[in-house]
């Protein structure tokens, strides 16, 4: 099992199937965050439940080690491809050999790692160890998620930021969706295509379900 863990099939394995958790988290994300639409009680009444929730929070660094594994493979496999491949880049056409996106997914992917540190010490990190207002929803004390995240979405640039690193993960999930299904072997000519097109409607579903809610708070309050 060592052995095939440190072959490039094992290498590319596990980051598929890391990517496909991380997927499942994401979708798990969206719909936690669009009780932000439903107003401050429904968040807030949404993030206590996932706050005192046991699987939830076994969860959570689980989640942590699927987002390291993914990084670090990534990075990996992205090194050794460039060292297997000495030829100068700019003597390959590459438009024709590849599209924009499968030929960048390293620096999409390392853009995207940028802004999840931002998002995690301006969201999950206040949340978990900051000093947060409560509310009382219904008898029950809780914090006030809610008020956090209008504030910090109110700030126009940091939306801007915000809706820009969920558009740059459109663009990695556009190319890693279809991709790690083939790598696990779910995947031919026929699924290829099928896959490819889950693949942009999951892309678009997940972009514009996180970007909606910075525009929405920034514009509508």
């Amino acid at each position: 099992m060592n052995v095939f863990l440190k072959s490039s099939i094992g290498k590319k394995l596990l980051m598929s199937l890391s990517g496909l958790f991380l997927i499942t988290f994401l979708l798990v994300h969206l719909v936690a965050n669009l009780f932000l639409l439903g107003g401050d009680d429904a968040y807030n009444v949404a993030t206590h439940f996932m706050d005192t929730n046991p699987v939830i929070q076994i969860m959570q660094p689980i989640l942590a080690v699927g987002f390291l594994v993914h990084i670090i493979y990534g990075i990996i496999i992205e090194l050794q491809n460039r060292k297997a491949t000495p030829v100068k880049y700019k003597l390959v056409n590459q438009k024709e050999s590849s599209k924009w996106v499968s030929r960048n997914m390293i620096w999409l992917g390392l853009f995207v790692f940028a802004f999840l540190v931002l998002h995690i010490a301006n969201f999950f990190v206040k949340m978990k160890f900051g000093e947060m207002a409560e509310v009382n929803v219904d008898g029950v004390t809780m914090h006030d998620s809610y008020a956090l995240v209008a504030e910090l979405f109110e700030c126009k640039i940091f939306s801007i930021v915000y809706i820009i690193g969920f558009i740059a993960l459109g663009l990695h999930l556009h190319h890693a969706f279809w991709s790690a299904f083939q790598t696990i072997g779910l995947s031919n000519d026929v699924w290829r295509v099928r896959l490819s097109v889950l693949g942009d409607i999951f892309a678009v579903v997940i972009t514009a379900g996180f970007t909606i809610i910075p525009l929405k708070i920034m514009f509508f309050g």
